[in-house]
Formats: C-alpha cells, sequence, structure tokens
C-alpha cells in the first residue's frame, strides 16, 4: 500500500485544516469505462477528497432509481469486475485522492475475496465499503483487509443498537459510514435529522471518524453535515449530473458541493 494516500489521513488532514470532507460517488463504467474514468477524475479536479467507486450490480437493493439506472446500464454495455481494476489504476495515475470500492459482497465473493483485494491493491485502490455485510459476517474479509492494508468501511443506521454500533466502529477502518435515513439511496430536499444524532452516538462508542451519506445533494446540505460529521458522502446527485450533462455537468456540480466543505 506505500505510495496510496489513505483516506483516514485524508480526513484527517482536512480537520487540521479546518475544512471537513467530501465523498464522491460514481459507477465504474456509466456511461461506458473511459467517461466514468474521466468523471471520477474530474471530481478530484473539483474539489472532492475521496473517490467511492461503485461495483455496478444486478440485485442493488440500497440503491435508489438514479443509480439503479446508471448501473444497469453499465451491466448492459459490458461492464465486467475486473474493469473495476483498471478504473483505479487508470484515476489514480490522474489524480491522488484514495479511491474508495463500493460493492455489495456477492461479486467480491464469486472473483475471489484475496484476488479481489490483491488486485485492488496493485491497482492502488484504497478499501471497500460493503453495504450489505455486518462486521459479525464479515470475517474472511476483515482477514484479508489485514493482510492487506486495505480500509473497510462498514455502514451504520438510526436503527441500529448500540451493540451494533461498537462492532461496527471497531471493525470499520478508514471511516464509519453513517447513513442518514432509512431506505435507499436518492437526493433529498433534507438530510434527515436522524443523522445527527446517529453520529452523536457513533462518537459516544469512540468512532474517530464518521462520514454522513445518502440525501446529500447541494452545497449548503455539505455544509450542514459537515458541522457534526467528518465528511458528506454524495451519490445519485452526482450519477445523475453524469446522465444529465456528462463530464462538465458532474465537475460543476462537485466545485458547487465542495464550496460547503469549509466548516
Amino acid at each position: 500500500m506505500s505510495g496510496v494516500t489513505s483516506v483516514a489521513s485524508t480526513i484527517d488532514a482536512n480537520r487540521r485544516a479546518g475544512t471537513g470532507s467530501l465523498i464522491g460517488y460514481l459507477p465504474v463504467g456509466f456511461p461506458d469505462l473511459a467517461t466514468s474514468i474521466d468523471a471520477a477524475v474530474a471530481l478530484v479536479e473539483n474539489g472532492v477528497d475521496v473517490l467511492e467507486l461503485g461495483v455496478p450490480y444486478s440485485d442493488p437493493v440500497m440503491d435508489g432509481l438514479a443509480i439503479q439506472k446508471a448501473t444497469q446500464a453499465a451491466l448492459t454495455a459490458g461492464f465486467r469486475v475486473h474493469d473495476v481494476f483498471t478504473a483505479v489504476e487508470a484515476i489514480r495515475a490522474r489524480v491522488d485522492a484514495p479511491a474508495l470500492v463500493m460493492t455489495y459482497w456477492n461479486p467480491v465473493l464469486q472473483f475471489g475475496v484475496d484476488r479481489f483485494a490483491d488486485d485492488l491493491v496493485e491497482a492502488g485502490g484504497a478499501g471497500l465499503i460493503i453495504p450489505d455485510i455486518t462486521p459479525d459476517s464479515a470475517g474472511p474479509w476483515i482477514a484479508t483487509s489485514d493482510r492487506t492494508g486495505l480500509d473497510r468501511v462498514f455502514l451504520a443506521a438510526p436503527s441500529s443498537t448500540d451493540d451494533r454500533l461498537v462492532d461496527t466502529v471497531e471493525a470499520s477502518r478508514g471511516f464509519v459510514y453513517a447513513v442518514s435515513t432509512m431506505g435507499v439511496t436518492g437526493a433529498r430536499q433534507n438530510v434527515d435529522a436522524a443523522a445527527r444524532g446517529l453520529v452523536t452516538r457513533l462518537r459516544a462508542v469512540h468512532a474517530e471518524n464518521v462520514c454522513v451519506g445518502v440525501g446529500i445533494s447541494r452545497g449548503d446540505q455539505v455544509a450542514e453535515v459537515l458541522e457534526y460529521a467528518d465528511g458528506a458522502i454524495v451519490g445519485a446527485a452526482l450519477v445523475t449530473a453524469l446522465a444529465e450533462h456528462g463530464v462538465g455537468g458532474v465537475a460543476r456540480l462537485a466545485a458547487a458541493l465542495a464550496q460547503g466543505r469549509t466548516r
């Protein structure tokens, strides 16, 4: 992992500088592989601190309509799991931001947990966000990430018990992903107030880095979240911008979102 900027060090550096961190999600392979690489680079060039690169999956249980449509289009266009490593390597050759891969667990299992991790390290990736497994069912991934040094980001929700939050904090490396609302991803007019309470609960069990996602689509919402969290995660709004306005649209939205980073 030498030469790879870690997610935690990026968040820490921004905290010392008095700003929060902006994390941007886009699926690999949408609308095609080359454009998805250009779009991810544009995010970083316009103020995104950490990339979250999605693995298109046929049964995206957590994703809202915008991301479902994009990932289905990527699959229809011929996306294969190895494209993730091609994308990470190409993006990291152009920008220095850490690149996390967001994936459901089944593609990792099918590819091979150790093989997936080793290929991600080779490409310069920082780690995985896996929304559909919990720490108590993630033994193989925890062992492999310890071997490789990859970050592992687990999700916490307002419905999580205190014991589950403790387990999530202890197992996570990089940050804990606090889901601000119950339900699927998608831009909402108001980021759920439950996010603030969830972050308070995570702090109480010694979470060092907490980033809030699901429902953030504007710079003022980024600023609001960064009043109490270490990072704001934006996904569906960026995917929609890419679908409707191409790489230029993604760049403009990232720049607008980044204005909310200074707390």
